[in-house]
């Protein structure tokens, strides 16, 4: 396994700097956001898309530093109701350019729809009342299937696969939403990229995730939360009051370690697991914590992870008496 950093976590920084302060902690990898949810702060889309000699310079900075791109990153709602074509545009041209840069993975998220005539997306999460179940059929069978079949098949063609991140506030936002999408579209090119905070917050065990996907995970990114008892006690986990309120709510982002009860051992089993299923890629840190600085939390994560992380492979065998 190796460790790598999301640049977006240090978003303020130039990206030669990015790029210093994953040398500086001996990372292995990069991955960098391409638009959409992202403000693309390290990487200009169109220019690098269009231009050899961008995508020259673009690899240059990152290999002259002993760094490889793990992936790239183009996060947003592609199904949007609205929006979805010019964000899809984003995803299509961030394939296309891994394919360029022979990055293997990019990481998505399902995208969620409105429905049937919404113009904004409509996240459902109960079975009733019973209308309820004709958004999420009309949602599924109509719009995220056939959206989907088409990426797939766009993606091989480009020989990148497809890492979809499980999020709330999205279509596929648990390990049977994923599934249902992977069995739809063929897993030869769509997988999970594993981000544990997100399934955290709505009650997941992070060991049942890992074994239950399996040689489904395609790309990990190492991120915590932690619940506000107070908070959550009170209202549930539910909670809709803007991030950096985070006194305020329910559960927040937090740095590696800060976060999930057991701390280190927790991310020591989380990395023992994932090579029981025989993940052995990169662990991307994503620091989303407001209330630590980002350099600070991103060094104290890579620590934390460089006492948990499994670099060779296994070779010990019992003996054949």
């Amino acid at each position: 396994m190796r460790i790598g950093l999301i640049t977006d976590s240090v978003g303020h920084l130039p990206f030669e700097k990015a790029l210093d302060l994953a040398q500086d902690l001996a990372l292995d990898s990069v991955e960098v956001a391409t638009g959409n949810w992202s403000a693309s702060p390290h990487a200009d889309l169109p220019a690098l898309v269009s231009s050899v000699d961008a995508r020259s310079e673009f690899s240059e900075k990152i290999s002259t530093r002993g760094l490889a791109l793990s992936a790239l990153c183009a996060n947003g709602n592609q199904l949007h109701p609205v929006d979805g074509t010019r964000q899809d545009k984003v995803v299509r041209d961030t394939i296309e350019l891994a394919s360029d840069l022979a990055v293997p993975t990019v990481v998505v998220m399902s995208g969620l729809p409105g429905a049937r005539g919404d113009s904004t997306p409509n996240w459902v999460t109960t079975s009733w009342p019973p209308e309820n179940l004709a958004v999420l059929d009309y949602q599924w069978t109509e719009v995220a299937i056939p959206y989907w079949r088409e990426l797939a098949a766009f993606a091989r063609h480009q020989g990148v696969r497809l890492a979809v991140e499980a999020c709330g506030g999205q279509l596929v936002h648990s390990v049977s939403t994923l599934l249902r999408l992977i069995d739809a579209v063929g897993d030869d090119v769509v997988g999970a990229n594993l981000d544990p905070s997100h399934l955290m917050w709505m009650g997941a065990d992070i060991p049942t995730v890992i074994r239950s996907l399996g040689s489904a995970i395609y790309h990990v990114h190492a991120k915590d939360i932690r619940v506000e008892t107070p908070h959550a006690a009170r209202d549930g986990l539910l909670d809709t009051l803007p991030v950096d309120r985070a006194r305020d709510r329910a559960w927040n982002y937090v740095t590696l370690g800060l976060g999930h009860p057991g701390g280190a051992t927790f991310w020591a089993d989380f990395v023992y697991t994932l090579r029981s299923v025989g993940y052995d890629g990169t662990l991307n840190i994503e620091h989303e914590d407001t209330l630590l600085n980002s350099v600070e939390g991103v060094g104290r994560a890579a620590a934390l992870l460089r006492q948990t992380i499994l670099v060779e492979p296994a070779d010990w065998k019992p003996a054949n008496i």
